[in-house]
């Protein structure tokens, strides 16, 4: 039995909170919203070289997995908001070691060394 398999049998809830951060995008969208950005435009800016399809696949995602909150203000144009939910602010919260940990330990990616 791999590692994954072990700890997936052990640990399902880990697993899935694991791969809810790790998925492509998604701990730096959580992290704009943690910011304070709520608006499509605002988390599209807040992520560069993120598509616009991919943003609002990944926002379904979240929404769907309970850390994100979409609300609608029919007005016109129709206003959408983004904010995190408790569980979703609670999960930023649980990044920061993760994030002090990157800043000390983990090497920027090749093109980002110089800067």
């Amino acid at each position: 039995m791999s590692f994954p398999e072990a700890l997936s049998r052990h640990c399902p809830r880990f697993q899935i909170a694991i791969e809810l951060v790790g998925r492509r995008w998604n701990g730096v969208i959580l992290l704009a919203l943690a910011r304070g950005a709520t608006r499509y435009g605002e988390l599209r800016d807040d992520v560069p070289g993120l598509s616009e399809r991919l943003l609002a696949q990944r926002l379904r995602e979240l929404e769907e997995a309970g850390v994100v909150a979409r609300e609608v203000t029919p007005t016109t144009p129709v206003q959408i908001r983004y904010t995190l939910t408790e569980s979703g602010a609670a999960l930023v919260e649980a990044m920061r070691p993760l994030m002090a940990w990157a800043d000390r330990w983990a090497a920027p990616p090749a093109d980002q060394s110089a800067t």
